[in-house]
């Protein structure tokens, strides 16, 4: 009887300890499943929007000391009213923590260190000022400021521009870069010191 009883004991151990194990083994397998999960949440960061309206022209602006050096680049989007909008974008570590003009002049020709662009591009024979004030050129865009790193960006919009023939038509035209700051109010030029980068106006 006593031998009975004790074989009943150790039977009842090992079924315990099957059950632990049983156990044990499960929660490994649900610890692998919560780290598989962490994983598999990581999520890619959505792309930047595309800017709004359709790019019909641009201008790859060069340095007129080296025809080799790009300066930036002016991009023109025509928008779904019918308007131009211009972004320019500049990149000069030189002229750090400055301004530099930038105009469109009337020939699309860099030559001579930008001088054969010839003066500002100025259909409506308007005086030169800042753009949106009560005078000022067609292709008046304007000071950029630069940053620390000689970054700097600008935009415009107007319907003063467009990309076909006619008394608005910007393609072939250049855009100029100065050296210095556009006072708004010297004439024609704003006293905007040296042409140092230049680009002509390409449609697309």
């Amino acid at each position: 009887m006593k031998k009975t009883i004790f074989a009943a004991g150790v039977a009842a151990l090992f079924i315990l300890a099957s059950c632990g194990n049983n156990s044990s083994e499960k929660s490994g397998t649900d610890s692998t499943t919560v780290s598989t999960t962490k994983i598999d949440s990581s999520a890619t960061a959505p792309a930047a929007p595309a800017p709004e309206g359709t790019q019909v022209a641009v201008a790859n602006l060069q340095s007129t000391a080296d025809s080799t050096k790009n300066l930036g680049t002016a991009k023109f989007y025509k928008l779904a009213d019918g308007k131009i909008r211009l972004d320019v974008e500049i990149n000069m570590p030189e002229r750090a923590d400055s301004n530099v003009a930038v105009h469109f002049h009337e020939h699309g020709d860099c030559g001579m260190k930008g001088e054969n662009s010839h003066g500002h591009w100025n259909p409506t024979k308007s005086k030169h000022g800042e753009w949106g004030s009560a005078s000022f050129h067609s292709g008046d865009i304007g000071n950029i400021k630069l940053d620390a790193q000689g970054h700097g960006t600008k935009s415009v919009t107007t319907d003063l521009w467009s990309v076909d023939q006619g008394d608005k038509d910007i393609i072939g035209r250049a855009v100029i870069v100065h050296g210095g700051t556009d006072d708004y109010k010297t004439q024609p030029t704003g006293n905007s010191g040296p042409r140092v980068g230049c680009g002509v106006i390409t449609k697309l």
